[in-house]
């Protein structure tokens, strides 16, 4: 089964096309990395696939969903990291993974569970997420991934900001989500880094894949 399948994609962002004919195909169960200079496209690309940025042309189908006609149909069934965490600072981190396993529709009684899996102390849970830095930031939004178990998981830069320890527990929740059948894109321009994770590599430039390593 395809889970993306981009051909001629276009996103225009203000004036500045981010994707500029970009084709791609994921298979499912699929772990691919997407590396690639600051700017050449590669976080674009990941909120294309989850339904966050409309197409200017071309053709894109994520999960059997049409993204020029069904966008919002695909945002429950994927997991997006990006550089914004969507969380809500005012809550603290209990109270934002309730709210994502409330939205899911799973029992708020898994929460403790996900905040365990990303090494989140107990200390922590009742802080706002508005104090936290930028890595328990990063850990909060990974733990409601984590919660919800989508079918794409989609992680920009998934170990920026964070601690060799919990570059660790993101390399095997990687690793977890890729073995529980569920398909796996994440971005780096530090490729080294989760090169080890990825049975595929992607290059972007400009906008567009420039090369691709199977």
């Amino acid at each position: 089964m395809t889970v993306i399948r981009l051909r001629g994609v276009v996103v225009v962002l203000g004036r500045y096309p981010a994707l500029a004919g970009a084709d791609l195909d994921v298979e499912a169960r699929q772990t691919v990395l997407v590396q690639g200079p600051n700017g050449a496209g590669k976080s674009t690309l990941l909120r294309l696939c989850a339904g966050l940025h409309p197409l200017r042309a071309g053709t894109a189908e994520v999960l059997g969903c049409d993204l020029g006609a069904e966008r919002p149909a695909v945002r429950g069934r994927v997991g997006l990291l990006g550089h914004d965490t969507a969380l809500y600072d005012d809550l603290t981190v209990t109270e934002n993974l309730e709210l994502w396993a409330r939205a899911a529709r799973l029992p708020v009684a898994e929460v403790p569970e996900a905040l365990d899996r990303l090494g989140l102390e107990s200390r922590l849970r009742s802080v706002p997420v508005g104090r936290l830095s930028a890595g328990q930031r990063r850990r909060t939004a990974l733990a409601a991934i984590a919660l919800r178990r989508p079918e794409l998981w989609l992680l920009d830069e998934p170990h920026a900001g964070l601690d060799r320890p919990a570059r660790r527990i993101v390399d095997e929740l990687i690793v977890e989500a890729a073995a529980s059948g569920a398909t796996v894109v994440l971005s780096s321009h530090e490729p080294g880094r989760a090169a080890g994770l990825a049975a595929r590599t992607v290059t972007m430039t400009g906008g567009t894949v420039t090369a691709d390593a199977a």
